[in-house]
């Protein structure tokens, strides 16, 4: 009959020991990379936008001899990967829209203003 150790398994401490560290090695999600950020600020951007919307993210610096692979990369959890895509992509789309605005209003403001100056004597 085998001994139980503390922990309530038979067998070998280290054994045990092995199959916790083999449990919890499974237990964590593969990540995958939703984007490339230009730099860490827009890294930690999308970070902070992905975890308001309940979706786990991770940062990870990439580094290659090809171009390719340089950048930030922004990770998430398989599972979330679709979800994730859809927050970066509107909160993209919500930029763009917005810098669109402002663009057409400086230029608007500047067509207003060259009118105030002009002179027809």
């Amino acid at each position: 009959m085998a001994k139980r150790s503390q922990n309530g398994s038979t067998g070998s401490p280290s054994r045990a020991k092995s199959r916790e560290s083999q449990k919890s090695q499974t237990n964590l999600p593969e990540l995958i990379i939703v984007t490339f950020a230009e730099d860490m600020e827009q890294a930690k951007e999308y970070e902070t936008l992905l975890e308001a919307n309940g979706i786990p993210a991770t940062i990870k610096e990439q580094g290659g001899e090809s171009a390719d692979t340089d950048g930030i990369a922004v990770m998430v959890p398989e599972d979330y990967l679709d979800e994730a895509h859809v927050v970066i992509e509107s909160q993209d789309a919500y930029d763009d829209f917005y810098d669109f605005a402002l663009e057409d209003e400086d230029e608007d403001e500047g067509d207003f203003d060259s009118e105030l100056f002009e002179d027809d004597f």
